[in-house]
């Protein structure tokens, strides 16, 4: 046998072995089983589908090596202590919207966003490209945890309520299921925030426990029936312009993964960043228009009433910023991204967002 031969034959043995040889990533890396606790029950397939899809991404890349389950709400531990379940180890990893934790400490509203903040495109410009990730890391870090956005439900609603709002006196005693800053603000202007996962929402709106509830947007305020208990619905949820959701992963687990596996989970996650608030923005349209025609009153919070929040809201900001160092290293440079940010987005997006939204689209041939 010549030399060509053997070249030809080892080339051919070779390329038959190829497609059976795992990639050396699967070869070499330790077999990982993680579990994601959620805070949203199945149902909500934008929510929890998008984690869903995460950990099957994750599982894909790694050749199965690195393997998570996911678990809706309840099922491993109550869906608000998600993150209390990351911290101490419990779960591996979670996916939650993290201003539910500011009880805990104010800084938590950072990732997922804050009262007349930033919108959904800007939270991303200042976590990826302006520094934002890492401060919020910094943080997170203190809690025993590594935080990856997750996605994004873009601009909420204000929520359904059971009688018209008015102006600022229809907030006193009203009795409002919400969480995060927005709470805080609204408890400023006279409601008493509630804090309920998304199964106790529709009961305790039927029962009349509660006078109103936000939650995300049409596509999802339709799966939970909050339209069949409560009749007028209001826009826009000015507490969250941007609800960006966040996986805290515990920090040793994350500390313990080799290499390629930590850049698979991030790769992941960027990618449902990307797909949750397309999901949103695809679904929400036909969702709000079949709301409105079963009867949904759709509303427009009053001038003076937005003008009284977007007050207090900045005036609380600076008052959590004096007492809370962890606020505070969080707020200087977001607040500084937010005054560079907005005049760009007034010039191009907003005039012509407003020109084209005032617009019919001509009809033309179906």
């Amino acid at each position: 046998m010549n030399r060509r031969d053997v070249l030809l034959g080892a080339g051919t043995a070779a390329a038959v072995a190829a497609p059976l040889a795992a990639p050396a990533l699967a070869q070499t890396a330790p077999a990982v089983r993680w579990r994601m606790a959620t805070s949203w029950p199945k149902s909500l397939d934008a929510l929890y589908g998008s984690a869903e899809a995460l950990c099957r991404r994750v599982g894909e890349v790694t050749e199965g090596r690195f393997q998570i389950r996911c678990f809706a709400g309840g099922e491993i531990m109550p869906p608000l202590q998600v993150m209390d379940g990351v911290q101490n180890g419990t779960v591996e990893c979670g996916h939650v919207l993290s201003p539910t934790y500011v009880g805990k400490n104010m800084a938590f509203a950072f990732d997922g966003g804050l009262p007349f903040g930033l919108n959904a495109r800007q939270q991303a410009a200042w976590l990826y490209e302006s520094g934002g990730l890492e401060l919020v890391r910094a943080f997170y870090r203190k809690l025993n945890m590594v935080p990856f956005p997750v996605g994004n439900v873009g601009t909420q609603m204000g929520g359904f309520y059971r009688k018209e709002i008015r102006g600022l006196e229809d907030l006193q005693g009203l009795k409002m299921r919400i969480g995060g800053l927005g709470g805080t603000i609204l408890a400023k202007l006279g409601a008493v925030p509630q804090q309920l996962p998304a199964s106790d929402i529709y009961a305790s709106l039927e029962r009349g426990t509660i006078d109103a509830s936000e939650w995300i947007g049409p596509y999802d305020d339709e799966k939970l029936g909050l339209n069949k208990v409560a009749p007028f619905y209001y826009a826009p949820g000015w507490w969250e312009g941007s609800a960006a959701i966040t996986a805290p992963v515990s920090l040793p687990a994350w500390e313990a993964l080799p290499a390629s596996f930590k850049l698979a989970f991030e790769m992941a996650a960027n990618e449902q960043n990307l797909l949750m608030l397309a999901r949103y923005d695809a679904r929400n349209p036909d969702a709000l228009r079949r709301l409105v025609g079963s009867g949904t009153q759709l509303r427009i919070f009053p001038r003076p009433l937005m003008e009284a929040a977007y007050k207090v809201s900045f005036e609380t900001f600076e008052e959590i910023a004096a007492q809370n160092e962890d606020f505070r290293t969080l707020y200087e440079p977001w607040k500084r991204f937010l005054e560079s940010s907005n005049p760009w987005f007034r010039v191009a997006e907003a005039n012509l967002d407003a020109f084209r939204f005032s617009r019919e689209v001509p009809a033309g041939r179906r």
